[in-house]
């Protein structure tokens, strides 16, 4: 079984959000593969996934009003 350290992944997202290694759509959903992996292996899903997942949430359903 693969072990995932999955802070340093969400260290990557971070780091690729703030950069321009991707889009915000493309890390958004990378962050909620991630979310979901570690659910269906029984792990708890650390706030700051949480909360990052909830901000990008936010911010798509702001741009979708304004389009």
């Amino acid at each position: 079984m693969i072990k995932i350290d999955y802070n340093a992944e969400l260290a990557r997202l971070m780091t690729e959000a703030q950069g321009d290694l991707g889009d915000a759509h493309e890390i958004h959903m990378r962050l909620k593969q991630t979310i979901a992996s570690m659910r269906a292996e029984g792990l708890p899903v650390p706030e700051d996934f949480k909360y990052l997942d909830a901000e990008l949430d936010a911010e798509f359903e702001a741009r979708a009003k304004d389009d």
